[in-house]
């Protein structure tokens, strides 16, 4: 799906256009709009080369977040304990209920790791839904200037649209009945009770899941982004040659 994705993705991309260096873009049509340099880079090589370091970052994301151990055996991204919910799992772990810990954790990431496929799409119309003139600005931006304008520009209709996926997949993974296994290993214990406070069955876990998945996806996208303006060999195309190529 990632692979399809990002072929349709690609063809929705302004045409390149004659080469220009980045130098020349700053200079060129984009700062003096109406008298277009040929040897420029135009709006449409700007705005393709952001939407195309964006797409193949939103690609590795997925390929690599979407499977099994995608959350759960990467530490950066890894989803843990809510940090409300951090001292009752140290008492569980501290009175002989470790395992009920482990398994609630693994549970959220399971439901990341299935939901995020379904994310594709999702991605996709906001990268498409990118603006040319939001995209120009980002090309001499820092290294994660991009990821950064679109998370702010596209996270709550993100989360909006992955909640009920996310929440269908930790359904699967059985993550509300884990966190009632964590949280009743402790319910007897004074302690215990003190921490929960009689609110057990409070926790919004469907969308503590959500924004941690979206928080690994831009994660891995930021860092596709870095690579491509820092690393010369990650821009495999003739695109993304011309845009951030020094």
């Amino acid at each position: 799906m990632p692979q399809l994705f990002l072929v349709i993705l690609l063809l929705c991309l302004s045409p390149l256009s004659t080469a220009g260096s980045l130098g020349d873009k700053l200079k060129g049509v984009i700062a003096e709009g109406s008298q277009r340099n040929p040897s420029a880079l135009t709006q449409g090589d700007a705005a393709g080369g952001i939407k195309e370091a964006l797409a193949k970052g939103v690609e590795q994301a997925i390929s690599q977040l979407g499977k099994p151990d995608g959350f759960f055996g990467d530490q950066a991204v890894k989803i843990l304990v809510p940090k409300k919910l951090r001292k009752l799992s140290e008492l569980a772990r501290s009175t002989g209920y470790g395992k009920q810990v482990d398994a609630f954790e693994l549970s959220m990431n399971r439901g990341a790791e299935q939901a995020v496929p379904a994310a594709a799409g999702i991605l996709g119309d906001a990268v498409r839904a990118m603006s040319v003139q939001d995209a120009v600005g980002l090309v001499s931006g820092g290294e994660t200037a991009a990821t950064d304008f679109f998370r702010k520009s596209s996270e709550q209709k993100l989360f909006d649209a992955f909640l009920p996926l996310v929440a269908k997949q930790t359904a699967n993974t059985g993550v509300t009945q884990k966190y009632k296994a964590l949280t009743g290993s402790v319910a007897n214990n004074p302690l215990g009770a003190s921490l929960l406070g009689g609110k057990s069955k409070s926790a919004d876990l469907d969308g503590y899941v959500t924004n941690k998945a979206i928080d690994g996806l831009f994660h891995v996208i930021a860092a596709k982004e870095a690579d491509i303006r820092n690393n010369p060999a990650a821009r495999t195309t003739g695109l993304l040659r011309k845009v951030f190529g020094r």
